[in-house]
């Protein structure tokens, strides 16, 4: 595939996830691109998959240009993105323009893959452990693989609002509201014990420069997306570890905690993980499901793309639990966590 190609590609993309602005820009993107710069040859140095589940270029440049404007490092950038607007001609002239003024900056921005934490998923973790809890109704040990700035870590911090019926903190830090299709989850109460995660690039959002790569890979006229971002970040309590998941959780695995659940989660994580890593940690969950007990449950609660193979769309919903090595189809959610269309009766 072309970087062209995939610039065009990801605007489809863009535009079904309700951002017409990302779609403008990307096309846009595919018109004004300079293949003879050096930003454009270090782009054109990538092989193998350049798209989404790939290195993901077209993301990694719109993150850069955004990250332009939010640090306020390209004010006649900013005076054409969102909340403004801007003639088609005149945004694809200042885009063009800051690639040229700011190409040792993109250079650098671009070296690394878009990282983001969209809080937004928290809704189908938020539901997906009120199910784990109605079997195992413990304290939770939760653990997080791929968890980026941990932000999904906090989502006891956070409520789901279903119609009208709250899930989750009293006084949250926030509220999500997906369009939720289905019937409505059971209801626990929910004690975090311990919680951490791992990530291979781990960022902290109580740093500046990292809290700005999360919110550059939000996409500009999604506003809200940022004041969610903003506010989850503002109850992070914990760090994520930088390491190999199938590693750390081995280890993590190693020493169940009497009287408590063990819950293991990804979102859009697990299906970026190596073959032959992902068969390890298969391995490794049901050799550990196979010594769970009823005072050490485990669970894994996966949020993956699984090809959209029964003809839907978004990411299959899934929790496994142990003892008992029941598999549970909860439902699918938009990769955003814009709906939940949850098919879990009990």
């Amino acid at each position: 595939m072309s970087l062209l190609q995939a610039f065009q590609d990801q605007a489809v993309s863009c535009e079904k996830m309700g951002s017409p602005f990302m779609g403008t820009l990307l096309r846009g993107l595919a018109e004004i691109w300079q293949p003879d710069t050096a930003l454009g040859k270090a782009m054109a140095a990538y092989s193998g998959d350049i798209g989404p589940v790939g290195h993901s270029l077209p993301l990694r440049i719109a993150g850069g240009l955004h990250a332009l404007v939010l640090s306020g490092q390209d004010r006649d950038l900013a005076g054409v993105y969102p909340p403004y607007s801007a003639d088609r001609r005149v945004l694809l002239q200042t885009v063009s323009e800051a690639l040229r003024a700011h190409e040792g900056f993109m250079l650098d921005w671009t070296q690394s893959p878009p990282q983001t934490n969209e809080v937004r998923r928290s809704a189908a973790l938020i539901a997906g452990a009120q199910v784990a809890l109605s079997y195992f109704p413990r304290p939770i040990v939760l653990s997080e693989l791929g968890a980026s700035g941990g932000l999904n870590l906090m989502w006891d911090h956070y409520a789901l609002d279903i119609d009208g019926v709250r899930f989750g903190a009293s006084a949250p830090a926030l509220c999500l509201s997906p369009e939720w299709s289905g019937p409505t989850p059971p209801k626990a109460e929910i004690t975090i014990g311990e919680r951490a995660g791992v990530d291979l690039n781990p960022l902290d959002p109580k740093k500046p420069q990292d809290l700005l790569r999360l919110k550059a890979y939000l996409w500009p006229d999604q506003p809200h997306r940022l004041a969610l971002t903003q506010a989850a970040a503002s109850v992070l309590d914990t760090s994520v570890a930088q390491g190999d998941a199938i590693a750390w959780l081995e280890q993590r695995l190693a020493q169940p905690k009497q009287g408590h659940l063990h819950l293991i989660q990804n979102t859009v994580a697990w299906q970026y993980f190596p073959k032959a890593a992902q068969a390890r940690g298969e391995a490794l969950l049901d050799a550990a499901g196979a010594r769970a007990t009823v005072e050490t449950p485990l669970a894994w609660l996966s949020m993956e793309n699984d090809g959209d193979a029964t003809g839907g769309v978004g990411a299959a919903l899934t929790l496994r639990l142990w003892p008992g090595n029941h598999v549970l189809s909860l439902g699918r959610v938009d990769f955003h966590g814009r709906w939940v269309n949850w098919t879990y009766t009990g």
